[in-house]
This record gives C-alpha cells, sequence and structure tokens, in this order.
C-alpha cells in the first residue's frame, strides 16, 4: 500500500474510533399516563433519576407521561413487543393476558389496606402473575404493592353525594373492565366508559356526572373544577405496577438489575412520603376554593357487594379458592 494512503487510512480510523464512546448507555421506553409534575409523575421521574444514579450513567430512561404513546391497551401491546420497556400503571391492565387478576381490585371486599397487601403477596395472586408472564412476556418489577397509588380512593362529581342511595342514577365514568363495570351496576350508578384523559371534557359537557380516582390526582387531573364534591369510599386499595418487557430485561447485566431494583425500592419509599403529604396539602387547597368533602358509609356498599361476590362463586365465576384467601389474609 503506498505509504500515504496508509497513513490517510489510520488517521481517518483514528478520528472514528475517537468519536466512538467506550460504552453505550442503555436506554430504555418507559411511559405513564400522569402529567410530569402530578405525585405520580414525580414518583416515576424520581425513579428513572435513580435508575441513572445507581448505574452510574450506563442505564437511562426516557420518559413518556400523559399517555403520549397512546391509550393504555396500545402501550400494553408496544410492552409486549419491546417497544415500551416499562409501563407504570395498575397492575390489573395485566388482565389483558390472565383474566383472573382483575379481582385484584375486587371493590369493597378487603378491610384496609394492609388486608389488601397480604392477599397480594399469597401464592395465588403470584401465580397470576407468573401466567401472564408466561403468556406476554411482561413481568412486574418487585414486589406489586410497593408504588403507593392514592393513598385512597374517592368519587369526585356533581352532586352532593352523602350516601349509598346517593349513587343510585349517577352517571359514572368508568374504565373498560367488566368487573369494575359491574361492581357499580350493582351498586346502582349509571356507568359510562371512557378514557382517563377524556374524564375533565365529559364532566364539563354532562357526559358524565362522576369519577373514581385516587385522592392524590383529583387536583393534578383538575377534576374539582368540574365535580365540587369529593366523597371518601375507599373502594378498593391500589398500587401502580411497573410493569416490564421481560425479554429485556433479561437481556441486562446483573449490575444494571440491582441498579433497578435499588431505585424500585427508593422509589416505592419516596411514594408513601409524597403521596400522603400531597394529598393533604392538596385537599386544604381544594378546601379553599369551595370543594366538600365527605366520608361516605362503607357499610351499604360493602353489604351488596358481598352477596354478589357470594353469587359470583355459586355460577363458578370467580377463581377457585378466591373467597377462602380473601379471608385467609384478614387477619396478620
Amino acid at each position: 500500500m503506498n505509504p500515504r494512503i496508509a497513513w490517510l487510512t489510520a488517521l481517518i480510523l483514528s478520528y472514528l474510533l475517537a468519536a466512538v464512546p467506550a460504552w453505550a448507555a442503555v436506554e430504555w421506553r418507559m411511559a405513564h399516563k400522569m402529567p410530569p409534575d402530578s405525585s405520580e409523575g414525580k414518583v416515576f421521574q424520581r425513579f428513572a433519576d435513580l435508575v441513572d444514579e445507581y448505574s452510574g450513567g450506563e442505564m437511562k430512561l426516557k420518559m413518556y407521561p400523559n399517555e403520549q404513546l397512546g391509550k393504555t391497551n396500545a402501550v400494553m401491546e408496544q410492552l409486549k413487543l419491546g417497544t415500551v420497556h416499562v409501563y407504570a400503571e395498575g397492575s390489573t391492565y395485566m388482565k389483558k393476558w390472565m383474566k383472573d387478576i382483575t379481582w385484584m381490585s375486587a371493590a369493597f371486599l378487603f378491610d384496609d389496606r394492609e388486608h389488601w397487601v397480604r392477599f397480594m403477596s399469597t401464592d395465588m395472586v403470584k401465580g397470576w402473575f407468573e401466567k401472564a408472564a408466561e403468556e406476554a412476556g411482561v413481568i412486574q418489577l418487585g414486589d406489586p404493592t410497593a408504588i403507593l397509588r392514592g393513598p385512597y380512593r374517592v368519587m369526585v362529581t356533581t352532586r352532593d353525594v352523602r350516601s349509598f342511595g346517593d349513587v343510585k342514577g349517577l352517571k359514572l365514568r368508568m374504565h373498560p373492565n367488566q368487573t369494575a363495570i359491574e361492581t357499580w351496576t350493582t351498586i346502582g350508578a349509571d356507568v359510562k366508559t371512557l378514557a382517563w384523559t377524556d374524564v375533565y371534557q365529559a364532566i364539563d359537557k354532562g357526559i358524565v356526572e362522576a369519577v373514581n380516582s385516587p385522592i392524590a390526582l383529583v387536583e393534578d387531573m383538575r377534576f374539582y373544577e368540574v365535580g365540587p364534591h369529593v366523597i371518601r369510599h375507599d373502594e378498593y386499595y391500589q398500587s401502580i405496577g411497573f410493569m416490564v418487557n421481560q425479554a429485556a430485561y433479561e437481556k441486562l447485566p446483573d449490575s444494571l438489575k440491582d441498579a433497578i431494583g435499588r431505585a424500585y425500592a427508593a422509589a416505592g419509599e419516596y411514594s408513601h412520603e409524597v403521596m400522603g403529604a400531597s394529598a393533604d396539602a392538596s385537599i386544604a387547597r381544594m378546601k379553599e376554593r369551595g370543594v366538600t368533602f365527605v366520608d361516605v358509609d362503607r357499610a351499604p356498599f360493602v353489604q351488596v357487594m358481598s352477596e354478589y361476590y357470594r353469587r359470583k362463586e355459586a355460577a363458578g365465576e370467580l377463581p377457585e379458592g378466591f373467597l377462602e384467601t380473601v379471608e385467609a389474609t384478614r387477619n396478620p
């Protein structure tokens, strides 16, 4: 080879090699449906920041809030395909691949959050998630109850609802979940299925009169502007599942899996701090704007739904052993 050509070739290669980093950070896409400055949005960002920190910059999460990548069904499919790596939303959406998972959010069945957490740690629930993973290649990251949502559930409505009877005929927004629809139809509401991000306009235009929501999101979503009455009913207890594409997770080296696990645990602790404090401050601000708050008597709701679950069991429409497992976890 001509010495001059060889020299030029070596020079070009040295420039090209210098332009390539010694390593490239792993970048994952993380989707959720909340505003970035909401309580949940802050928890998700804390998780992303900690993954970056604990991995020494070797792994980064690119955030897609506000349903930027589509509604839940579309994102769940992207999660299955691996074009989305993490979806932060209620774990019950994994019912798409294992229908029994829907009973995690059985309304007016659990005594309190601690009862629900004990139920969620049973072999029954773990088995549900394992079957969903086998079907779709989507797994739960860590303890599915770790990231707090709520910290409790309320109804936001245009009506001044103060008792069980006041719910009769109420036009209530519901997510597309047959069990949730049956629940509130049984209670007496007139259920309408709508996307979460369509709720504000739907209440404003009178399409619906009410929506069930975690208390911490009422102000973030500005629901109080169109529904000035907030009723605490503790419908069921919630967490935010970090649903993860299994193949992508398993490709990670142990060091990055460790970083993700540590970040998830820390985000869980942070969620308990921020949700409670945020809810208290939010309630105070909304009260100043004239929003009313009522704690409704849950007993009539529990009674009606208890009869509903007994009917479902007699018809063979509940997972085998479900009610027994709920009862077995009622006490520590």
